[in-house]
């Protein structure tokens, strides 16, 4: 074994083992490809004013993005407690909701509200619905 000085020993450490660096938030949010698609089993719950479905079981909102479906901690265009406070219903599937969109979407149109409950979504809510599927 041959003498290395400290210095290079630590640059050679770094070298081989990479720095450690906080997340990038803009890299969370780029815009998903083929590669990204992620839908995951689960329980879910379908915000019909949103076009998004959350996944009881893991705490993730799954949605369309740029014609993707992606699942994330927090939904995309919309702050989580509006969705939240916006009507919702219980889907009775377990699998990708990418699977029953199309038939989600026919039954609870965008204005969609349960029987009995009042108007809750502001009629400014935007439509994030895309008609371009991906998957």
């Amino acid at each position: 074994m041959f003498p290395v000085p400290c210095g290079a020993a630590a640059l050679l450490l770094v070298g081989l083992t990479g720095c450690a660096t906080a997340p990038d938030p803009a890299a969370a949010m780029a815009t998903p490809t083929a590669d990204t698609i992620i839908t995951i089993d689960g329980d879910y719950d379908y915000f019909p004013g949103y076009n998004v479905y959350y996944n009881r079981d893991n705490h993730q909102y799954t949605f369309l993005e740029s014609g993707y479906w992606v699942s994330r901690p927090a939904p995309y265009g919309v702050a989580t407690n509006v969705l939240r406070a916006s009507p919702s219903v219980r889907m009775g599937f377990r699998d990708s909701p990418a699977n029953h969109n199309a038939e989600m979407v026919q039954k609870y149109p965008h204005n969609w509200v349960p029987p009995g409950a009042p108007r809750q979504l502001p009629s400014t809510a935007p439509d994030l619905r895309s008609t371009t599927d991906h998957s």
